[in-house]
């Protein structure tokens, strides 16, 4: 039976083993690209590990394209939403969860609805309300739909239904408001899940790529995303320069995922204890 054990042990860290060294590959394939001269990208056979290592593909990467700018403009827009979102959410959250009015869960219901519909469904009515608003090529209308997100209202609010109401009564007694009870009891009590909110957005914000291109025109403006499709487009065939802008890219996520990533386990685990 031991024995049973230990070769099942075996067997399992063998093939975990086995698929991050798949999952790595690819990985591994971008750093060892983006350090590679152009002469040595093509050679036969591959070259894994580059007879010369060499930054060149870095440096060219911030000459020929304003890519310190869209790094910045994405840091910005990702931290901003974030922020926007996590702010909105956390407010409806604790509205659906703790405040008792008639027809709560019917409008929750109706809110969770809009789940279904997918989001390059309501692109174009948003591309036309933020041309009315002239909110085009601005940052503001960029994030301004973050306002609204139902998924992190879901999350927040099957989180929140777990705290005791007997911390919010205490409040009350002490003359605490609403404000001050959201502020002062509820959010602290909601870290995990606020924490694995965060990364959730930031990454999607990073990675969005469609509604920058619609929204935002100016080359001063756009996003990493859009700079790396650009870059694309004009240097295709310098495999290093794309792999560089690549890897530089995920590094931001790489790092916000490591430093929270404790809070980013247990939040999801406490999202959807109760319904």
């Amino acid at each position: 039976m031991i024995h049973k054990k230990i070769l099942g042990k075996i067997f399992f860290y063998l093939i975990a083993s086995i698929i991050a060294m798949v999952i790595l590959i690819p990985f591994f394939w971008m750093i060892s690209t983006s350090l590679k001269e152009k002469g040595a990208l093509m050679t036969i056979p591959i070259q894994w590990i580059p007879d010369k290592v060499s930054f060149e593909a870095y440096q060219k990467l911030f000459k020929v394209f304003p890519f310190g700018r869209s790094i910045l403009n994405s840091f910005y827009v990702a931290v901003m939403t974030t922020f926007i979102t996590i702010s909105s959410a956390a407010m409806a959250a604790y509205v659906f969860a703790k405040i008792e009015f008639k027809g709560r869960e019917k409008i929750f219901a109706l809110y969770l609805a809009t789940m279904m519909i997918p989001g390059q469904v309501t692109m174009i009515p948003n591309f036309l309300v933020l041309k009315y608003m002239g909110l085009l090529n601005t940052f503001t209308g960029l994030m301004l739909p973050s306002l609204i997100n139902a998924f992190g209202t879901f999350i927040l609010r099957q989180n929140m239904m777990t705290i005791p109401n007997d911390y919010i009564e205490a409040a009350v007694i002490d003359g605490a408001s609403h404000f001050t009870i959201f502020y002062k009891v509820i959010l602290p009590l909601s870290k995990p899940i606020l924490a694995a909110l965060a990364i959730i957005t930031f990454m999607g914000t990073w990675n969005s790529y469609l509604w920058p291109l619609i929204i935002l025109t100016s080359k001063d403006k756009m996003t990493l995303p859009v700079g790396l499709s650009l870059l694309n487009g004009q240097y295709g065939s310098q495999y290093n320069l794309l792999m560089a802008g690549g890897l530089i890219s995920i590094i931001p996520i790489l790092i916000m995922f490591l430093f929270a990533q404790k809070y980013f386990e247990k939040g999801l685990s406490l999202g959807g204890i109760k319904g």
